[in-house]
């Protein structure tokens, strides 16, 4: 059985309800659970949105942070930082982030995201 401080969850953010983004979901999914297990991590969950970046409420951000809580994961998966969010929604979700101890790994800068430095 794979340790705990080994177990992630993966969140695709797409911003509108469009078809052509299913494919733009289905695609960040596949990529980052590839990614994940390419650093031997086990993706327990997977969370995502159809909504935009600026807003907070987003039912599948907000599933994530009370799984990871919960569970106590501390590494999550995303294509780049604007999945987490944009504009102050961003800042805030990465403060949050930042508090539970999470390692954030982008695929798009190919590691992980220094939170601390994530002041803009």
């Amino acid at each position: 059985m794979m340790s705990k401080d080994k177990e992630a969850v993966v969140y695709c953010r797409v911003s509108t309800e469009k078809n052509t983004q299913e494919t733009s979901l289905a695609r960040q999914e596949e990529e980052l659970i590839t990614y994940a297990h390419t650093l031997d991590f086990n993706v327990v969950q997977v969370f995502s949105d159809k909504h935009s970046g600026y807003e907070v409420d987003r039912e599948g951000l907000l599933e994530m942070l009370d799984y990871m809580k919960q569970n106590r994961i501390h590494t999550l998966f995303v294509q780049d930082e604007t999945r987490i969010g944009r504009g102050h929604a961003r800042m805030a979700v990465l403060h949050l982030l930042q508090k539970n101890d999470t390692t954030v790994y982008s695929l798009n800068e190919k590691g992980t995201l220094a939170l601390n430095d994530m002041d803009t």
